[in-house]
């Protein structure tokens, strides 16, 4: 795990916290030494401030995505900005959660274990391979892996809980709040509208027409469903 904090007692505050839930951390407080430091140690997650002082999260985030060796590490964003809009925005440069400052650090902890375990094969019974639509998706959760149209879908931690909850049940609507809560491991409030910044971002992966989605639906007033039957 990477943490990526420029003020020195909060970054060495929440290493410890991190390391006495048993995680092994590293830490900095430079974007351009993060991007380093992920390339060459391949963190599961990083837990990034957006205020960094010399390379703004937000680019950080982007290069964490693009360079680093697939999978790509998770992503918690801390930053002082707690509007919706600021949430918004993290969630769509992929990120997989979003801490306000201040935040408790029981609170860290137990976001950091609600993302690694997002993605996890199910416990008990035998994991399957699942198509839908005639073979245009393809969920197979021993491997976590998507494909769309036969070819491999790259998707973030939330973004798969995201396919796979709609999945489920297709053609059942799920409510936003029902989506995140599945998707987060935890309950909280006002953060249920994010779902669609990840559900724009899946989008883009998986559908022809993301302007035009024909895999998940948007239900008025409803959520989301996914708009192909499975096959028997």
């Amino acid at each position: 795990m990477l943490v990526v904090e420029d003020e020195r007692k909060l970054r060495d505050f929440i290493r410890t916290y991190l390391q006495n839930a048993g995680f092994t951390v590293l830490s900095t407080g430079s974007g351009a030494e993060a991007i380093t430091m992920a390339a060459a140690a391949a963190p599961e997650l990083v837990v990034l401030d957006l205020g960094l002082p010399d390379v703004p999260g937000e680019t950080v985030a982007r290069e964490l995505r693009a360079a680093t060796a697939q999978p790509a590490p998770r992503i918690l964003m801390l930053t002082a900005k707690s509007g919706e809009e600021d949430r918004v925005r993290g969630l769509e440069l992929g990120a997989d959660d979003y801490v306000t400052k201040p935040f408790s650090p029981r609170e860290l902890v137990l976001r950091v274990q609600a993302i690694l375990r997002r993605g996890e094969p199910a416990a008990g019974g035998r994991p399957e391979v699942a198509s839908y639509g005639g073979g245009e998706l393809v969920i197979d959760e021993p491997r976590r892996a998507v494909t769309v149209r036969g070819a491999q879908a790259e998707l973030t931690p939330t973004e798969w809980g995201v396919l796979v909850a709609l999945a489920t049940v297709p053609g059942r609507v799920y409510s936003r709040f029902e989506l995140i809560n599945r998707v987060r491991g935890y309950e909280f409030e006002g953060y249920e509208r994010t779902i669609d910044s990840h559900v724009k971002n899946l989008r883009r992966k998986i559908e022809d027409e993301p302007g035009s989605p024909r895999i998940i639906k948007t239900v008025l007033g409803g959520g989301y469903r996914l708009g192909l039957a499975r096959d028997d």
